[in-house]
């Protein structure tokens, strides 16, 4: 596999142009879910795609699947078109669904091992990864012989991944990987996804985890209503975004009227009471500003919490610039059994699109 640093020049795994996606009868009424998304992801690289539910972030995954057909745009993977040469780039990528909807009655293994027949790169002497590497990797070895509908919810998701990872897929599409699953198993599957990183695997997933993208992504891209609002590592979309210093004024003799709050240059002011909160762009100079005031007046600034500013600062500030400039849309992405692709016909439930896509 290859496994050539993410950034390198031209090597894009994944192209994404003009990308539209539309639910509702064809010719009758409707929405766009997705409308006009144009992202690339490197090679090696781990690309995060974030939103609110209902952005569409899955209805976009799933066209970079080859899951379901654009009303319009460009998709290629690896440098096949993932709709019209599935049967080629099917056994080099691997799908996590936000469900994959196994049969219930069927043990771990079972499942693992039908799936592993269903993948070429997985099959005996084929050398890829086989059903019980990928139960050890997730951690299932030991709940082989448990029934699928006995599994935690958390353990359910953990076989989702194991199914994804059989054949040893050079790009890995994870969606919301770690939703249901406590701190521990979310703690080892983020350090599982990074070991698959770190040997070459290219991975785009969605979250609305801003910790996730935080620990993960080398970038990301924030969605709203359907379209890519910002792109770029997390130190580029937080860059220019303010940090925050708060604190509480003591009791004085006199009130507050006789204490004056300094305000540092490139910073914004707020009092509400004895509570003070001051946004800056140059953290470490207010601070130094408002910690000498402190000190010339003699006064101890109660509950002092200084941060730098955060991604789930910049998430709220652009989703909400975003939404000023935009017309209202659904309140939902639609992604998902029951939901209907643009011809107007029932979409696939979870198992039934991936068995449609085997490897």
């Amino acid at each position: 596999m290859e496994t050539s640093p993410p950034g390198t020049p031209g090597d894009h795994v994944i192209e994404v142009s003009g990308l539209h996606r539309r639910y509702g009868p064809a010719g009758g009424a409707g929405f766009d879910a997705v409308r006009g998304v144009d992202l690339t992801v490197r090679r090696g690289e781990l690309f995060a795609l974030l939103g609110t539910n209902g952005a569409g972030k899955t209805s976009t995954m799933e066209l970079i699947e080859g899951l379901a057909v654009p009303a319009a745009g460009r998709v290629r993977v690896l440098g096949y078109d993932p709709g019209r040469e599935r049967a080629a780039l099917r056994p080099r990528i691997g799908i996590m669904l936000q469900e994959g909807g196994f049969p219930g009655d069927l043990t771990v293994a079972e499942t693992g091992h039908g799936w592993a027949a269903l993948t070429s790169g997985a099959r005996p002497g084929a050398g890829g990864r086989t059903a019980d590497e990928a139960l050890e990797l997730v951690g299932l070895a030991g709940r082989r012989g448990v029934r699928v509908k006995q599994l935690s919810g958390g353990e359910r998701r953990r076989l989702d991944l194991a199914v994804a990872l059989l054949g040893r897929p050079e790009v890995l599409f994870l969606d919301e990987p770690s939703t249901g699953l406590d701190p521990q198993a979310r703690a080892a599957t983020w350090r599982l996804v990074r070991e698959l990183r770190a040997a070459g695997t290219t991975v785009l997933l969605t979250t609305h985890y801003l910790e996730e993208a935080e620990e993960l992504a080398d970038r990301l891209a924030i969605m709203h209503r359907g379209r890519i609002v910002t792109t770029g590592t997390v130190a580029e979309v937080i860059a220019g975004r303010p940090s925050r210093i708060s604190f509480e004024l003591p009791e004085r003799e006199g009130g507050l009227a006789t204490l004056t709050v300094p305000q540092p240059a490139d910073s914004e002011v707020r009092v509400e009471g004895r509570r003070i909160t001051v946004r800056t762009t140059r953290l470490q100079a207010a601070l130094t500003d408002l910690l000498l005031w402190a000190a010339h007046h003699e006064i101890t600034l109660g509950g002092l919490d200084a941060r730098s500013a955060s991604l789930e600062e910049a998430f709220l500030a652009i989703a909400a610039e975003a939404g000023e400039d935009e017309e209202p849309s659904s309140p939902a992405d639609p992604a998902g059994p029951g939901a209907t692709d643009p011809t107007g016909s029932a979409r696939r439930g979870p198992l039934r699109k991936l068995i449609g896509s085997a490897r």
